[in-house]
């Protein structure tokens, strides 16, 4: 299971520094170099479709590393 998160942060996306809910669409912003509000308005339009938006943004908020490389799913498992 190591080897899967180890593979999530080789990706190079983190959670951005100025996060409102949990620096998703920042981290997303900053790693593909675009506007972070963009990336925030496209994250609120996913949000509105049923199911697929909210169960994605979950699954990210799950599975991307904190600026430090900690995964909240990691540690989660860990315990």
């Amino acid at each position: 299971m190591t080897s899967f998160f180890d593979s999530i942060r080789r990706t190079g996306f983190r959670r951005g520094p100025g996060r409102i809910l949990g620096g998703i669409a920042a981290g997303l912003a900053n790693r593909l170099g675009t506007s972070v509000t963009l990336v925030r308005l496209l994250v609120l339009l996913a949000l509105l479709l049923p199911g697929i938006g909210i169960g994605l943004y979950l699954v990210l908020w799950a599975l991307l590393p904190w600026q430090d490389g900690t995964i909240p799913l990691e540690r989660l498992l860990s315990r």
